[in-house]
């Protein structure tokens, strides 16, 4: 069983069939079936929180990576879900796995639907965390104060605290230790997302938005097990579409985390990780 911890893991790369190399951490007891990690909007390696991550890590193999054009991979950021997952997949493939599990957060919870749907017979289990189904009605871009505070050019500490915690003093604390745990990391640091990045996965995300009943359905075809969780108070992710996801998948569970937003898997993050952990062992 490897020791290492997140903020020490070495960041790896690999070339895949697409001629993009991926760059990815990979940490945790080898010979368990991987936990792959999908990142949210604008997020590269270093924005997973060493917490979330190393309690995961103590009882399975856990891959962060970042996707085409995203961080230190090469490459263009699509500006669709589908091909967001298509490049994961090759990634997948030139790692060669064949079984694995998928946590996606936020859009990389989108990518993850998509890669269970594309390629069903590589994933065994599903975590979507802060997730809606595409062509949700109201899904169609965030609250402007939202997308102020998390879609300019330079995200600030105070722009993540609005948008990933609540108000609260308990919710505003736990927002700030965990920007501190996500800046502790001395050195190999991720290569910072682009502008481009940030306009392509947020036509992404209108565009998965975009209001469209019949494509709800997709999602009734998704057969591997799948924990649906999120924040009772995300503004970004209403919580209700955990509820509207998991009742579109014939085999979900739900669970929401009290007085947190969308950064619930970071605020609890331990809780969060034994609960995926036990699902996925389950």
């Amino acid at each position: 069983m490897s020791s290492t911890k997140y903020l020490q893991a070495k960041t790896s790369t690999v070339e895949g069939s697409n001629a993009i190399t991926y760059a990815y951490r990979r940490m945790g007891p080898t010979g368990t079936r991987p936990l792959v990690l999908l990142q949210h909007f604008r997020g590269n390696l270093d924005n997973w929180d060493p917490d979330l991550v190393d309690t995961l890590a103590a009882s399975r193999e856990v891959i962060a990576f970042d996707n085409a054009g995203v961080g230190a991979t090469t490459g263009t950021t699509p500006a669709t879900i589908a091909q967001m997952a298509d490049d994961a997949i090759i990634l997948l493939e030139a790692l060669a796995l064949d079984s694995v599990d998928l946590l996606g957060f936020s859009i990389g919870s989108f990518v993850a639907q998509e890669i269970a749907l594309t390629r069903a017979s590589l994933v065994t289990k599903v975590v979507l965390a802060s997730t809606a189904p595409q062509g949700a009605p109201g899904m169609y871009g965030w609250a402007a104060d939202i997308i102020g505070a998390v879609g300019t050019p330079k995200v600030d500490a105070e722009g993540v605290l609005h948008a990933f915690f609540t108000k609260s003093a308990a919710s505003r604390a736990a927002g700030e230790q965990y920007l501190g745990r996500v800046f502790s990391r001395t050195e190999g640091h991720d290569t910072d997302t682009t502008w481009r990045t940030r306009n392509a996965q947020y036509d992404a995300v209108l565009k998965w938005g975009t209001p469209n009943f019949g494509l709800l359905q997709r999602l009734t075809a998704l057969q591997q097990p799948v924990f649906v969780a999120n924040g009772d108070d995300d503004r970004m992710i209403l919580p209700w579409y955990s509820y509207l996801t998991a009742n579109l998948i014939p085999n979900a569970v739900v669970k929401l985390y009290p007085d947190s937003a969308h950064g619930f898997l970071y605020q609890h993050a331990k809780e969060f990780a034994n609960d995926v952990n036990q699902f996925l062992d389950a």
